[in-house]
């Protein structure tokens, strides 16, 4: 007799059966036998199979009709079995290896258990990480065999079949088969929890579950949704006749009426028979309900309410309200709670407010970038325009105070969003807002593409695993109405990036107005601000953030730099705004900016830009004046984030490869003179081709005033273009 019989039913997934089977017989256990359960002979799963019988005698291929379902697949491979134990493992899943050696060793620890569950991996069928869904619970277990009271939220209900070991004895002793029709699994999953005796965990991996595409079946809609009441009654019923104690009968009560509202809150999964579905569930709810049973809180503990009294049309307007509230996400980020949900559903069906518009920049971090220009500018243009900035709560007190504001997350951030006839964001808004009709909503974008965004980050592993779901991604997207670019490089780039039906508005960046509308008693007021000496030379340095690293690292010794560069020279140090909160460390030459507000008023302070990739350089060169360029990991950022073009062959000025060569450029004034003014220009041509100072007039007269295409002001051209001038002491020609 071999110590394991694995049981494979291969119904639809032939292409990857091979794989499946490989995976067993690969393992460094070998005592096992083998059971494919194919369709009838000649089907290509059949043929697989035969052909791995006549290479291997472990092999017993099994035939069931596709009539009798994945239950009946599973019992003909059991009437089959002669081992021990017995796994099932779906036909396009894998056993990782060695498992099989695994569970021998544990099994026989606990010698004599009638199951033995483990934990396994669910594996995205495109991008992610895997994950492992039963690991929180089975850590709860005790360390050796035990009696299923001991753990009462194993309840096996919401366990695949193939994640659990069984003794075949303790099947056979039971009569236990997999029931007929859907939702076997979970009332297998069910029976067997409720005449186990003794039970295990194993605390390692034993499969991994491939997710498909199109998902999982049960999702799928038609009569079939149904039979989740069969198994539900069948489990509840047995539970009863067995009588099962208080402290076992409510989590698996729950559990399974935690199924039954997923299905009874989607009524896209039964076309017909919803009421039908809702009442016989309230029917079984009140039957088994165990004594002194408490509902669980907040929404859910609402639809346990319902449907014990049998209010189905207060089920269906209380899920009806959410769907509308979650057209755009499966739910709201924040806050959670069943009162807000409605009260965002109930906004969302009142008339849109034709004088309000909300803005947000960078997720909420305050007043700043295009946003804080174009709200800057409508209250200039179309004061009767009411607006109002979303910012984070740890960031309100930092907000103008002639700025209306309302904290992310709060009611009146949801009343907003809902009733807002124009949203400005220069990332994007949170996954609930839902976009409607008539709402315009504007993409202000934050910065000119140099390295991959969007979709191209799908290629480039390290960002493609924090950029979370492309699908999410494109989804939000498809909010857009308008999206700004300050050149047409950028154009061509968020298109690529960015796929959509929305309207791009090549009105350059209103952040970037101020560049050409500062005077000289603007940079000087901003450098006292700033703390900068009178007479120095403020270098501002601005590195990007790598992906490939966990917090900020300067790259430079910035003290030494600044013994190399000169006497005169300051480092201005910004880095990037994912690291702009909590970092005051400014020392002797080196004043930390990173804090500040405005990184328009930091760049009219600089006297010159030292950065590596940031899209910094891109608004800088507005101001004709000095980049250099240092590029220390050129190569690594290139392979880790992908690039549009090479930055090496096309810079605004000069390129420092070390921090010697960076310090003598500066020392002897290469990033002042005529070849870095030639590459600047010819940089200027390419990127700074919309920035003229009337962007954020442009998007208000469009966007808020409803001005048609032709009445928007031109873009001035670069050659009559003002920049604002550099501090006049510190001019170099």
């Amino acid at each position: 007799m071999p110590r394991f019989s694995i049981i494979v039913p291969s119904h639809g997934v032939a292409g990857r059966l091979s794989q499946a089977l490989d995976s067993v017989l690969g393992q460094s256990f070998g005592d096992l036998q083998l059971i494919p359960v194919c369709d009838s002979p000649g089907t290509p799963a059949a043929a697989v199979a035969a052909g791995y019988a006549e290479r291997d005698s472990r092999v017993t291929p099994v035939d069931s009709p596709p009539s009798a379902g994945l239950g009946g697949a599973r019992n003909a491979g059991m009437r089959a079995a002669t081992g021990a134990y017995l796994l099932f493992l779906d036909g396009d899943d894998v056993l990782l290896p060695g498992s099989l050696a695994a569970l021998d060793a544990r099994l026989t620890e606990t010698a004599g258990v009638d199951v033995l569950y483990t934990e396994h991996e669910r594996a995205p069928w495109w991008e992610g990480e895997p994950t492992n869904p039963l690991a929180p619970l089975l850590a709860t277990a005790p360390k050796g065999a035990f009696a299923p009271a001991a753990l009462p939220g194993l309840t096996g209900v919401l366990l695949p079949a193939w994640s659990s070991v069984y003794r075949r004895t303790f099947l056979t002793e039971h009569e236990l088969t997999f029931p007929d029709s859907h939702f076997t699994d979970l009332g297998w999953g069910g029976l067997v929890t409720i005449a186990a005796q003794r039970v295990a965990v194993l605390r390692s991996t034993v499969v991994r579950h491939r997710l498909r595409r199109q998902g999982s079946r049960l999702n799928l809609p038609g009569p079939e949704q149904h039979a989740l009441l069969d198994q539900v009654e069948l489990v509840l019923t047995r539970a009863a006749e067995r009588a099962l104690p208080a402290e076992r009968t409510g989590p698996l009560f729950e559990q399974l009426f935690t199924q039954v509202l997923k299905t009874a809150s989607r009524p896209e999964r039964l076309p017909s028979g919803h009421r039908a579905f809702f009442r016989r569930a309230g029917r079984l709810y009140r039957r088994h309900r165990p004594a002194g049973h408490r509902v669980p809180g907040g929404s859910l503990g609402v639809q346990h309410r319902l449907l014990a009294t049998g209010a189905y049309t207060a089920f269906r307007a209380l899920r009806g309200a959410n769907r509308v509230a979650a057209r755009a996400a499966e739910r709201l980020p924040r806050p959670r709670m069943l009162r807000t949900r409605l009260r965002y559903a109930r906004d969302l069906r009142r008339p849109l407010d034709p004088d309000l518009a909300v803005f947000c920049a960078y997720w909420g971090r305050g007043y700043a970038c295009n946003p804080a220009a174009i709200h800057a500018k409508a209250r200039e243009l179309a004061p009767h325009i009411r607006s109002v900035f979303l910012v984070e709560a740890d960031q309100a007190h930092a907000m103008p105070r002639d700025v209306e504001h309302v904290v992310i997350g709060s009611r009146r951030y949801w009343e907003v969003l809902a009733r807002a006839t124009y949203l400005f964001n220069n990332a994007n808004f949170a996954e609930g807002v839902v976009k409607r009709r008539g709402s315009v909503h504007v993409q202000t974008q934050h910065g000119t593409p140099l390295k991959h965004m969007g979709v191209d980050q799908s290629t480039h592993p390290v960002v493609a695993a924090r950029s979370g779901s492309f699908t999410k991604l494109l989804g939000r997207v498809d909010r857009w109405d308008f999206n700004l670019s300050s050149n047409r490089h950028s154009t061509q780039m968020w298109e690529r990036a960015f796929p959509g039906s929305y309207e791009h508005l090549e009105y350059g960046y209103p952040r970037n107005d101020v560049y050409c509308t500062a005077t000289g008693e603007d940079v000087a007021r901003i450098r006292r601000e700033l703390g900068v000496p009178e007479g120095k030379t403020a270098v501002l340095y601005a590195p990007t953030h790598r992906d490939h690293h966990t917090g900020f690292e300067t790259g430079l010794d910035l003290e030494a730099f600044c013994a190399a560069a000169g006497e005169d020279v300051v480092v201005l140090l910004r880095a990037h705004y994912f690291y702009d909160r909590g970092r005051a460390r400014s020392s002797g030459r080196i004043i930390d900016v990173t804090g500040h507000r405005s990184s328009e008023d930091v760049c009219l302070a600089a006297d010159a830009l030292v950065t590596d990739y940031s899209s910094i350089m891109f608004d800088y060169a507005n101001l004709d004046r000095p980049i250099v360029v240092y590029a220390d990991d050129w190569e690594v950022y290139q392979e880790t984030r992908g690039v549009y073009f090479d930055l090496m062959a096309e810079p605004p000025g000069p390129v420092a490869r070390t921090p010697e060569e960076l310090a003598r450029i500066f020392r002897e004034g290469e990033h002042a003179g005529a070849g870095s003014r030639a590459l600047r220009a010819a940089f200027r041509e390419r990127f700074c081709q919309f920035d003229d100072g009337l962007a954020a007039e442009r998007v208000v007269r469009r966007v808020l005033l409803g001005e048609p295409p032709e009445a928007i002001p031109p873009v001035i051209p670069l050659a009559e273009r003002v920049p604002a001038p550099a501090a006049a002491s510190l001019v170099r020609s």
